[in-house]
């Protein structure tokens, strides 16, 4: 079964098959839609051939399908018809799960991803429930996305921001008792030290956690 992986980011949407090595991508940002997602990622692998289709969403996901709009992406993605736009079945899951899924090495596992937003997951014992810890508010006027994600870096600066992780962290971690934390995104990278049980999770999982998620690998 040939499987085409989707992970669809606030910066970038990249592309992935079970049955090649090749990695494309497209910039992404607030004014892109499900049908310009649909186009770039056709136009990308035109001569790809595939047979399934999964989708790591950056938003919530109930049977299969986006219930809300993602927040830093534009309209039109919930009801959108994404089987017949490729022509083939569509699994979608939340793009946090998604990487989870792929990071997963048994037990209770809590899964931020520090990038654009702020994705989390939870996994025991394979059981994967998808959270949204990003939009819990951690102050009087702000929620925990606006000091952990790509423009809260920024604002803060990274030393600030930095801090804030690790905080923020612990403060899930007494919360949500996982055995250990798997720090993932593109801003992973940025973090100097890892708060103990904690790792950084790879970005190439992702593709891994959709593959896994039709049951190929």
């Amino acid at each position: 079964m040939r499987i085409l992986a989707i992970d669809i980011g606030g910066s970038h949407v990249k592309c992935a098959a079970s049955n090649s090595r090749r990695r494309v991508r497209f910039r992404s940002g607030p004014e892109l839609s499900a049908a310009g997602m649909v186009k770039g990622v056709r136009e990308l692998t035109e001569d790809w051939r595939f047979d399934r289709v999964a989708i790591g969403y950056p938003g919530v996901v109930r049977d299969g399908k986006p219930v809300r709009e993602p927040h830093n992406l534009g309209p039109g993605w919930v009801g959108f018809d994404y089987a017949a736009s490729f022509g083939c079945p569509v699994r979608v899951i939340n793009d946090a799960a998604m990487q989870a899924l792929g990071d997963y090495r048994g037990g209770k596992m809590l899964f931020l991803g520090l990038g654009t937003g702020l994705g989390s997951a939870l996994i025991v014992d394979g059981t994967i429930v998808a959270l949204e810890l990003a939009h819990l508010r951690c102050s009087n006027h702000h929620d925990y996305e606006h000091y952990l994600g790509e423009a809260g870096r920024r604002r803060l600066g990274n030393g600030t921001w930095r801090r804030r992780v690790l905080e923020v962290v612990e403060e899930f971690r007494n919360a949500l008792l996982p055995d250990y934390v798997v720090l993932g995104g593109g801003n992973a990278v940025r973090l100097k030290r890892l708060p103990p049980h904690t790792r950084r999770g790879r970005n190439a999982n992702a593709f891994l956690g959709v593959f896994r998620l039709w049951g190929s690998r």
